[in-house]
């Protein structure tokens, strides 16, 4: 599972020119999922997400976590992310989890993080094809992969 994390002023998710999900300061979450995630994965990288020290403290040092900035959070659903580049110009996604693999695990994301945050968080809809808009705050974009946990 990975996720691309990032710290955003602004965001919001439109499919077929309606807004459907829409935060002010807060984390723009972009997750891939592969045939090999598991719950352990979920709850490992939910956990960093929301302890994640990003935001800015009194002192403009990054100090404070989502938690503790009590910030919104989007999630989207990207297969992309898992994109194969080695052989060739156009990207691979074999290794990108199929729908009946993905959705289940996409959701106990979503579910885990809300847990984690003690608080609702807006969703993007899986499969669908979303405009994604964010202000990117810093810029800061992280990149967490649950395989590969450095």
């Amino acid at each position: 599972m990975k996720v691309v994390i990032q710290r955003v002023s602004k965001a919001s998710v439109i499919i077929e020119d309606k807004i459907v999900a829409s935060i002010e300061n807060g984390l723009l979450i972009l997750l891939g999922i592969v045939d090999e995630d598991t719950q352990e994965d979920i709850e490992w990288l939910t956990n960093k997400t929301a302890n994640l020290r990003i935001f800015g403290d009194e002192n403009g040092v990054m100090n404070k976590s989502i938690l503790e900035i009590h910030g919104d959070v989007i999630v989207v659903s990207q297969f992309t992310l898992h994109a194969l580049t080695k052989k060739g110009n156009r990207p691979s996604y074999i290794k990108a989890a199929k729908p009946d693999v993905a959705i289940p695990l996409y959701e106990a994301f979503v579910k885990q993080l809300e847990i984690d945050l003690n608080r609702k968080i807006q969703i993007g809809e899986f499969g669908a094809d979303m405009k994604v808009e964010l202000i990117n705050d810093g810029p800061v974009t992280i990149i967490i992969d649950s395989k590969n946990k450095e």
